[in-house]
This record gives structure tokens, C-alpha cells and sequence, in this order.
């Protein structure tokens, strides 16, 4: 009787398809958008181009994650459970390894994002060594702030969030009025790149932006009816962030000379001084820099839990599984949060852009590594769930998941060789850490 009571409360707990697929939707916006204007700009608005070739990689991606969730009862390793299926354990602990990595990476860009944002609400301008150190102290406040457990951190960032859907909504709608098609036209390639070359510099930042569409995935014990609920999560948010993305970035290029632009480290708040004033920029950047800590916030937590994750599987040393008595893997997310702490260290930068870019382009390359391999499973993943090679879903997933491998590929080679040769750096001491790792068999 008391199982079953437990049972019971552990389900209402979870979170509905409709809780998922927003902070699948908001994990991708919060990450990503506030950035996402000055780095575009460096390209010109031709870098719309590259949203349509990303938007199509993401659904591709997006949809055949959605397949695997449908026929895999694999759900608790995500990504990893999914290159099980091609590449044995080696290949889940590698998804997981690289996919952590990126998380890491990720999040410490993200603290550089929201340093950045309060240098220009504050009006101040600090040295690279400051603006390491107040990055730090963002990490160290994020992290802590979820040792009290996932509940907490719901709530603050159910809060937080509309920080940014706040002003994206009012840009999307009223910044029409202020759209100049004379600025967006001059915008186009003012820094006289060719084509290809200009749509591959996009490339990372663009894709930056949609990581994020596989935490569904990450959290997919989180919610009820995985195999129904986190398809519909992935799909629905990648649309829903990808509108918002094209619509919000390809304004600001219309409202703000690209020359401003470029030199911005809080776009938004730009855009909305030149639309209104200084004042309205100003309260805009602060309520961008607090929505950006509440997705952090949401982000350091899901970074937690695929250590957790993965060490229950027998992947990463089981210290990471440890837990407080509110449920928070509190060892792992101090070992996490130390090296987080080094690589604001080691990236210090006199420009923060370069700071920024040079994270994200690491970020992004280590995670495609995981998206490589769950589409290179998806074949084995459908025959062993009993589809047939005839089946039409099974030649439209796999056709899918190949153009989502040539996607991922050519996003790694659009990163640059130094990103490429440290991301690979990470694989090999994954190897490494996997072959000193005790097995099963052991």
C-alpha cells in the first residue's frame, strides 16, 4: 500500500508533454538567443541563409530523435541509450561523455553571455581578469542554487523565463514598426565574404542556438509516457525556437546598423534603446541577464544529472551518483562546477566575443558527437524494435538521419581545425577514462 502511494506521488511529479516542450523550447532560446544578433552580424543578414539550412538540420535531427523515443525503451541514458543500439556500451558512454563536455562548455559560455549583458546594463567595462572572476561567481551562484533539488530550480526558473520571453514577444510584434529595409539590405555581406564561406561562418552560431533540442531526451524520466510525450517535446520546441530565431535576429539586423551591432555584447538591449531609449535598453538587459541565469540554472542541473546519469550506468566514477537528502548529486556538481571554474580560467580573453566564440565552437563540435552517433544507430535502433526495410517509416527515418549525419558533419568542419583537433582531444580521453573505467564483465 505504501509502494504504491510512493508510486503514485513519484508520477504527479512529473512534468506534462506541455512542461517538457516548453523548457525544451526555452532551454534552446535562453541559451542561445540573447548572443545570437552580434554574432550574426560579423556574417550580415546573408546569415539567414544559414537559418534555413540549420532549421533544416535541427528537424531532421528533431524528428528522427522523436522516432527513437517512440520505439526504444532505452529513454534513461538518452543520447547514449540511443548509440547503444549501433555501438554498444563503448558507444552510449562515449554519446554521454561528449554530450557532458558540451554541457560544461556550453554553460561556462553562457556565464560569459550574462557577464557580458551586465557589463553593458551597469555601464562599466571590465579587464578580461574580471570578467573571468564574476563568470566564476556565476557558475559557483548557478550551481549552488540546485542543491536544494529540481523543484526549487523549476521555480526560479518558471520566474526567470519571462526575462526573455518578455522582450522577444515585444520584438517580434512591435519591432516591425521600427524595421528599416534600407539598413537590412545594407547589412547584407559588409564584410565581403563569399557564399559558402559566409554561410559556414554562421553555421556554429546558428547551431548554438538549437542545442537544446535533444534535453528532452535528457530528461526524458522526468516525464510521463516518454515514448508519446518527448517525440511531441522535440519537434514542437524546435519549431516553436526556430520561429522565434529567424523572426527576432533578422529584426535587430533591420532596427540596428550592422557596425553597432558587431561591437554589442547585449544586442537586445541595443535593439530596444535604438527602438525606444536607453532606459527601456537598460531594464531589457536586465531582465535578460536574470532569464539567461534561470536557464543556466535549468542547464547546470540537466549537466548534473547526465553525470548522474551516466555514472549509475557504470560510465563516470560513482562519486557523480551520490545525492543529498533533497535529491541533488551535490559531490558531482562540486567536481562540475571546479572544472568550470578552470575553463573560465583558461579562456580568458581582452575580447569577450572571442571569449564567447571560442567556447560555443568547442561546445558545439563536442555535441554534435553524440548526434552523430544516435543517427548512425537509428537503422539498428528500428530493426531491432521490429520494423521491416520496407517499412516507409523506416526509409523516411533513416533517409533523415543520414542528412542529419551530413548536417552534424559539416557543422564540425564549419567550427574551424582548432575547434575540430581539441574536440577530438575530448574523444580520446574519453577512450581513455572508458578503458581505466571498471566493467560489468571486470
Amino acid at each position: 500500500m505504501n509502494g504504491k502511494r510512493g508510486g503514485l506521488m513519484a508520477d504527479e511529479k512529473k512534468m506534462t508533454v506541455f512542461q517538457l516542450t516548453i523548457i525544451t523550447t526555452v532551454n534552446m532560446i535562453g541559451s542561445g538567443v540573447i548572443m545570437l544578433p552580434s554574432k550574426l552580424a560579423e556574417v550580415g543578414t546573408m546569415s539567414v541563409l544559414s537559418w534555413l539550412v540549420t532549421l533544416t538540420g535541427a528537424l531532421c535531427l528533431a524528428y528522427v530523435f522523436a522516432r527513437c523515443g517512440m520505439l526504444t525503451d532505452n529513454t534513461q541514458n538518452g543520447m547514449g541509450g540511443y548509440a547503444e543500439y549501433a555501438f554498444g556500451r563503448s558507444g552510449n558512454m562515449m554519446a554521454n561523455f561528449t554530450y557532458a563536455i558540451s554541457l560544461l562548455l556550453a554553460n561556462t559560455a553562457m556565464a560569459v553571455s550574462i557577464v557580458g549583458y551586465g557589463e553593458m546594463a551597469l555601464g562599466i567595462n571590465l579587464s578580461p581578469q574580471r570578467v573571468a572572476i564574476a563568470a566564476m561567481a556565476v557558475l559557483a551562484i548557478s550551481m549552488v542554487a540546485n542543491f536544494f533539488g529540481s523543484h526549487n530550480t523549476g521555480i526560479i526558473s518558471s520566474i526567470t523565463v519571462w526575462g526573455v520571453i518578455i522582450p522577444v514577444l515585444l520584438l517580434c510584434t512591435i519591432g516591425w514598426f521600427f524595421f528599416n529595409s534600407h539598413t537590412y539590405i545594407q547589412s547584407w555581406n559588409p564584410h565581403h565574404f563569399g557564399l559558402f564561406k559566409g554561410v559556414s561562418a554562421s553555421i556554429p552560431i546558428t547551431l548554438w542556438a538549437f542545442l537544446g533540442l535533444e534535453s528532452a531526451v535528457a530528461n526524458s524520466d522526468s516525464v510521463n509516457d516518454p515514448k508519446k510525450n518527448v517525440p511531441i517535446a522535440i519537434i514542437g520546441g524546435t519549431i516553436a525556437a526556430g520561429a522565434i530565431y529567424i523572426a527576432s535576429t533578422n529584426l535587430i539586423q533591420g532596427i540596428v546598423d550592422n557596425s553597432s551591432l558587431v561591437k554589442s555584447t547585449a544586442p537586445f538591449g541595443t535593439a530596444f534603446s535604438y527602438m525606444f531609449n536607453p532606459t527601456i535598453g537598460v531594464i531589457v538587459m536586465i531582465m535578460l541577464t536574470f532569464s539567461c541565469w534561470g536557464s543556466l540554472l535549468t542547464w547546470q542541473f540537466t549537466l548534473a544529472e547526465v553525470f548522474r546519469s551516466s555514472a549509475k550506468a557504470g560510465y563516470f566514477p560513482k562519486i557523480f551518483r551520490k545525492r543529498n537528502r533533497f535529491g541533488a548529486p551535490v559531490w558531482g556538481m562540486l567536481i562540475i562546477l571546479m572544472g568550470q571554474l578552470l575553463l573560465s580560467l583558461m579562456t580568458i580573453s581582452p575580447n569577450l566575443n572571442a571569449q564567447f566564440n571560442d567556447l560555443v565552437d568547442l561546445a558545439v563540435v563536442t555535441n554534435l558527437v553524440p548526434y552523430i552517433l544516435s543517427m548512425g544507430a537509428a537503422r539498428q535502433l528500428q530493426l531491432q524494435a521490429g520494423l521491416t526495410t520496407n517499412n516507409v517509416h523506416f526509409k523516411i527515418t533513416n533517409f533523415l538521419a543520414l542528412l542529419a549525419g551530413i548536417y552534424s558533419i559539416y557543422s564540425m568542419y564549419s567550427c574551424g581545425l582548432l575547434s575540430l583537433d581539441l574536440g577530438a582531444g575530448v574523444v580520446f580521453v574519453g577512450w581513455l577514462l572508458y578503458g581505466l573505467m571498471p566493467h560489468e564483465d571486470d
